[in-house]
């Protein structure tokens, strides 16, 4: 651990673990870091690249230890948070204060209803359609000052490169400067580096957020998701399509993890920038 204090407006504590780095910071800070982000693109529309966000948890990390260029994309993210309770207990390992995860559903919320004095403009990447028209009606009724200047279903199907410069011409073209982007993981991380040069906003990629808040699927009750049993209550939910998610990813990640903590002698490193 770094002798930095983690205090400060400008202090942003990260730990590296499996190989990815991500930063060791509570909800609130997340929501003000992709605020002031965002800022940046009304400041200076012309302003290039975006800023790519990535919400990481065991699967994410699982498929990184696996996959060494999704390990790079993660890697030169700009925001990546730590949307797993696993991560959140090895970062307090490290020595951080973080003591909650920064989970996508809340980011979503919390970051629409902080944007809404400042008419933060949202645009909305996922879902079928059915899905979008909910979600999006979710996030106007928190308030007549929600701006949501676009939103679209992608297809089903790897996207080709015409595909997402169609998408970055959209989004341009309607001047969001915060992209939510329900593809599922790895997808929705691609997809964030393909368009994190030419788009000008910060891109966050929050998966079943969509469907959470669009009311397509139960969210586990808020105590499973402290004691971090999210995910035994997303298997027993839909275990035919996540069972080798959680099953094969939770054991990779934590093996991954186990190696971490053995080189580093039970304690990781947190570093302060």
């Amino acid at each position: 651990m770094t002798g930095d204090s983690e205090h400060g407006p400008h202090r942003t504590p990260w730990v590296r673990n499996c190989g990815v780095r991500y930063l060791a910071v509570e909800p609130d800070r997340a929501v003000s870091l992709v605020l002031d982000a965002a800022a940046e693109y009304d400041r200076d529309p012309a302003r290039r690249p975006g800023v790519g966000a990535h919400l990481c948890n065991a699967w994410t990390l699982a498929c990184a230890r696996r996959d060494p260029d999704y390990a790079a994309l993660l890697d030169r993210g700009d925001l990546p948070f730590p949307d797993g309770t696993p991560l959140v207990w090895f970062a307090r390992r490290a020595g951080a204060r973080a003591r909650s995860r920064v989970y996508g559903p809340d980011l979503v919320l919390n970051v629409v209803d902080a944007g809404r004095p400042v008419g933060l403009r949202h645009y909305l990447l996922g879902g079928t359609p059915a899905t979008l028209a909910a979600f999006r009606a979710a996030l106007e009724q928190r308030g007549p000052d929600v701006r949501i200047v676009g939103a679209e279903s992608p297809p089903f199907r790897p996207l080709s490169d015409e595909d997402v410069g169609d998408i970055a011409r959209r989004v341009v073209a309607s001047g969001a400067t915060v992209v939510w982007i329900g593809l599922g993981t790895p997808q929705q991380d691609v997809l964030v580096d393909r368009l994190r040069p030419d788009v000008p906003a910060v891109l966050v990629p929050v998966g079943a957020a969509f469907d959470f808040i669009a009311g397509a699927k139960r969210q586990a009750p808020p105590w499973v998701q402290r004691a971090g049993l999210e995910w035994a209550f997303r298997l027993l939910s839909e275990p035919g399509r996540l069972w080798r998610r959680y099953l094969l990813g939770n054991s990779s990640y934590l093996w991954g993890t186990a190696r971490d903590l053995w080189r580093s002698r039970g304690r990781p490193v947190l570093h302060i920038d």
